[in-house]
């Protein structure tokens, strides 16, 4: 499994439109090898709001192919001409091989 994440830090009050931004449908939910995707918000501290996009895909080839894809290209250039909007600080992508995935123990059987 592969993991994409993605730190946007806004001011405060602006989380929650950063976080709307990412429930909305897209074409990333029709790529072969997404998993799925979700959004955190940490609570304001100083001014300051935190919103985390984790990706998840089956591989990172998978992500490679969504990374390169039109649709995912267009979207940026489309981003880009709009301009970055002033509430956001700044923003940080990262991605993950991931090493360990636990998942629930069954419920034990009577």
């Amino acid at each position: 499994m592969f993991v994409e994440m993605k730190t946007i830090t806004v001011k405060e009050g602006f989380a929650q439109a950063v976080a709307e931004r990412f429930s909305k449908p897209g074409a990333v939910e029709q790529m072969p090898g997404f998993v799925d995707l979700s959004v955190m918000v940490q609570k304001a501290r100083h001014g300051e709001e935190q919103v985390l996009v984790m990706i998840r895909w089956e591989s990172e080839e998978a992500w490679k192919a969504w990374e390169k894809s039109d649709v995912h290209i267009q979207g940026h250039r489309q981003s880009a001409k709009q301009g970055r909007p002033d509430y956001i600080i700044s923003s940080s992508h990262d991605s993950y091989q991931v090493s360990v995935l636990k998942a629930a123990a069954p419920a034990a059987l009577n």
